[in-house]
């Protein structure tokens, strides 16, 4: 028997949650409504608007699922990721979804890049990553010889934290969503004068009071919980597993400890240890 005491029901989730926050901005028009507040203009509409978006290349090398990835009409792409936790590697993850997002743009025999999309990388998260207080963290290439001069390559990253405190530094508007985020209540929308930020609270009760997004809730929690019990009793699987051990064996060589390959791999130290006590039973047989 499940214990769903330690779920969250789905009403009293904010849009921290991964889960609301893809359902919610599945919605083309409630994800541009986002862009527009983050990025401080109007984005025009969305041509394409997908939801744990798959890219993969080739089954050698590392996929990534990205939580909402859009085009707009002017071509523009965005990556919206929302990372409810801090981990080591979060400034080099927003590199590669950059390579991956770009590697798929241009078809073969294009000799132009300048035809390639204009991007932005945008992670969400609840904390600081870099601990200058900044709501917004945003990141373009420039030249460290003549600070002024700017690649212009049209890669931008932002990294957003809904704990700044620099509020006369942003608009009132930006800050009051960011906010929002992790307060997703009737009462925070009240607090401001936001029309957009009121049409994405719309659509945020819409998805808890639809009943078909409950179930998929459900669904998706079991699969977590089962996911993750299994995983503690019986250890990965097949060519999962043996595919984790080679990744400890390479980390191990490099002098890595069991607390930082267990954040690299987004496991748990329990699972690294165990699976480094059987490579070493395996060895003593």
């Amino acid at each position: 028997m499940i214990k769903k005491q330690n779920m969250i029901p789905l009403k009293n989730l904010n849009l921290t949650n991964r889960f609301l926050f893809d359902e919610v901005m599945e919605d083309p028009d409630t994800h541009r409504d986002a862009l527009s507040i983050i990025l401080g203009k109007d984005i025009s509409p969305l041509k394409l608007n997908q939801t744990e978006k798959e890219n993969r290349l080739s089954p050698t090398i590392r996929s990534i699922r990205m939580d909402v990835f859009s085009i707009d009409e002017e071509d523009t792409i965005y990556n919206t990721e929302m990372q409810e936790k801090r981990k080591a590697d979060l400034a080099k993850r927003s590199r590669y979804y950059q390579s991956l997002t770009d590697t798929g743009l241009l078809e073969p025999g294009i000799p132009n890049y300048n035809l390639l999309n204009d991007s932005y990388i945008i992670m969400i998260m609840p904390f600081d990553l870099f601990g200058y207080g900044k709501y917004v963290y945003t990141f373009e290439a420039d030249c460290q010889e003549v600070p002024e001069c700017k690649l212009k390559d049209g890669a931008t990253r932002i990294f957003l934290n809904t704990h700044g405190t620099n509020d006369d530094e942003i608009s009132k508007e930006l800050a009051d969503f960011l906010h929002y985020l992790e307060d997703t209540t009737s009462e925070k929308v009240s607090a401001s004068d936001s029309s957009r930020i009121k049409r994405i609270h719309d659509r945020v009760c819409k998805v808890k009071l639809n009943e078909e997004v409950g179930v998929r809730y459900m669904q998706a929690w079991e699969e977590k919980y089962y996911s993750r019990e299994e995983g503690r009793e019986e250890g990965f699987e097949n060519g999962v597993k043996s595919n984790m051990i080679e990744l400890i064996q390479k980390k191990l060589k490099k002098g890595k400890s069991i607390s930082v390959i267990a954040d690299e791999l987004e496991t748990d130290v329990n699972t690294i240890s165990e699976l480094i006590q059987e490579m070493e039973d395996s060895k003593a047989e």
